[in-house]
């Protein structure tokens, strides 16, 4: 009665899914027809292990006509590869179908996802089909399309010239002049792997102006879209970029680094915290990992605290992170990753085998010789530990950096200047009359009080909130703003966070550092600002000291015009070459632990 047509290219992860859902089916009056575009992996093995006909395929068109034209049902179904059919979907589609005497016949879309966009999406594009059913038929995809052979052959089938839009056009030219239907009952799964890998944002423009161009009665074709479907012989590099959410730092370099990348290679992006705000509003594929953050007290970092809390959360977070980078490599499968010491990512890469390239500042702590006090060693090892946990053994370490100390391995590690954003690198600095205050922690109450009581004008970021108290103003992050108070700062007092610090020498603003405590990273920050001469290192920020520093801005603004900058463009060829020189030397084979994974599941 029925003849099923599924057209395939390189699809063994999603297959088998939707041949169990058939299997599963209690209506049994079928055939299965795999139309195969030559694929390399073990889609045709599958299928014919599942009794499935298969057929020489090509483009979803050409497939779908070389499947119906062996097809020996008096219906036909066409299926893509990544849908799941739900309970008793076969008997319901068919027997509305009959009933309502229809010609042709589409499926309601339920998204394969948790999260609400992508439910909030398909159950507007289903609405959408329903409210225009009766004025012009249209399908949002070739996901459940039910229709007659004769009408299919009466129609000359789907148009091969068409390289977008083939499925909707087939509806259209069939629904004009036979009875057509969006099915009420049945409800086809289906994956969202087209909207993790184009993005929500790019792939509803894309959708939204092909409907358009729809109803308008033209056509428009996949590369007026700029939409591949995947069969691209374009050799773009696939990189999955994992940024660490603590603070803002890591955030603001990977946003330059992963906007560099875009030129040229698809990125899908992870990221936790305050990183994963900044990036989402800057990229379309970004995705959220719950990760761990640092619980701080005054200017202290707690580390039982901490460690308490990551204890506390580990469990949920490293099975829900562990699940969603599993579920995006298997997709996108992705040939490197790049890591701004991101730890889910480097368990990610010993799970599949994929190259990871570590950039970041923090592995001057490890990679370099460092000379510390010896009052500071013993936070030195607590940290190196920690830091060699979150990111172990990858490819190479690329350490952006603004002292060069000697490389304990010359062979993985290189040094670059650090990685500035194109709207500091475009300022115009001016010695103001304000002093520029930044705090990674809104717990230092105590440095509050006492900028109150030094006779001076501060703009303050940090305390998330929007207050004039005397000489203090508060702001909320505002980034169009607080270049403005940046740029026209006479000197910054700041952590010993890297970016800002960075930034401000790039700007040849005097720093201020106060190093949160317990923190080497930023002590070593902080300890290298004063023997450059770039300003002065502090525990505690008093009225006497900070005086003294004042009285001493233009010493340091003489000593900062020594800090030079290359405008990131030796840092961008460096990733360049890591990535070709470290994808090459991964290959497909890799995911045979996940294809292997994936068919005990199915044997389940």
């Amino acid at each position: 009665m029925l003849s099923i047509i599924i057209p395939t290219y390189n699809e063994e992860c999603y297959l088998p899914k939707l041949l169990q859902s058939i299997k599963d089916q209690n209506f049994k009056d079928y055939e299965i027809i795999v139309a195969d575009a030559k694929s390399t992996d073990k889609t045709r093995e599958i299928a014919e292990s599942f009794g499935c006909k298969v057929v020489e395929g090509g483009s979803p068109a050409v497939g779908r006509n070389k499947g119906a034209e062996v097809a020996e049902g008096e219906y036909l179904l066409f299926l893509d590869s990544d849908a799941i059919l739900t309970e008793g979907y076969l008997e319901s589609a068919l027997n509305e179908f009959t009933e309502n005497d229809l010609d042709i016949g589409i499926t309601q879309l339920v998204p394969i996802s948790d999260s609400k966009k992508d439910k909030i999406l398909h159950d507007f594009a289903n609405f959408f089909m329903k409210l225009v059913e009766s004025i012009k038929p249209h399908g949002a995809g070739c996901y459940g399309i039910l229709t007659k052979k004769d009408i299919h052959e009466e129609a000359e089938g789907f148009n091969e010239c068409l390289d977008f839009g083939e499925d909707s056009d087939y509806i259209e030219r069939i629904g004009k002049i036979h009875s057509f239907k969006v099915l009420r009952e049945p409800k086809l799964l289906i994956s969202t792997r087209r909207l993790e890998k184009e993005g929500l944002k790019s792939l509803a423009l894309i959708y939204a102006k092909s409907t358009m161009y729809d109803f308008m009665g033209k056509k428009i074709t996949a590369g007026e879209l700029n939409y591949t479907f995947g069969h691209s012989k374009e050799k773009k590099k696939k990189i999955l970029y994992s940024v660490c959410g603590e603070g803002m730092g890591h955030a603001i370099r990977s946003s330059v680094m992963i906007k560099h990348l875009l030129k040229e290679n698809d990125v899908v992006i992870f990221a936790g915290g305050r990183a994963f705000n900044y990036l989402s509003e800057k990229f379309d594929d970004v995705y959220y990992i719950e990760g761990p953050n640092t619980v701080y007290s005054g200017n202290n970092a707690q580390y039982k605290s901490t460690f308490f809390s990551v204890v506390k959360d580990l469990p949920k977070s490293l099975k829900f992170n562990i699940k969603l980078l599993y579920n995006i490599a298997r997709a996108f499968k992705p040939d490197i990753i790049v890591s701004d010491f991101e730890a889910f990512s480097n368990i990610l890469s010993k799970l599949l085998g994929i190259p990871l390239i570590s950039l970041d500042n923090i592995h001057v702590i490890t990679q370099c010789k460092l000379d510390l006090p010896e009052r500071y060693l013993s936070e030195k090892i607590v940290a190196g530990g920690v830091i060699r946990l979150f990111i172990n053994r990858p490819k190479c370490y690329l350490i952006t950096t603004f002292f060069y100390p000697e490389i304990k391995n010359k062979e993985k590690v290189e040094l670059f200047p650090p990685v500035l954003r194109e709207e500091i690198l475009n300022l115009n600095p001016v010695n103001g009359n304000h002093v520029l205050v930044y705090q990674t922690s809104d717990s230092n109450l105590e440095l509050i009080s006492t900028l109150k009581s030094i006779n001076e004008e501060f703009v303050i970021y940090g305390f998330n909130m929007e207050k004039e108290d005397g000489n203090l103003h508060f702001r909320k992050f505002n980034e169009n703003q607080f270049f403005k108070d940046f740029e026209s700062c006479k000197a910054v007092v700041s952590n010993g966070g890297f970016t800002l610090i960075s930034e401000s020498m790039y700007l040849k603003k005097p720093i201020f550092c106060i190093p949160v405590k317990k923190q080497p990273e930023q002590t070593v920050n902080a300890m290298y600002i004063e023997k450059l001469g770039y300003g002065e290192f502090h525990e505690l920020l008093t009225k006497e000291n900070f005086e003294e520093f004042l009285d001493k801005l233009d010493v340091y603004r003489e000593s900062l015009i020594s800090f030079k900058h290359d405008r990131n463009q030796e840092i961008f060829q460096a990733l360049n070459d890591a990535i070709e020189k470290y994808s090459k030397e991964y290959s497909q084979a890799t995911y045979k632990i996940v294809n292997l994974i994936e068919s005990r599941e199915n044997a389940k």
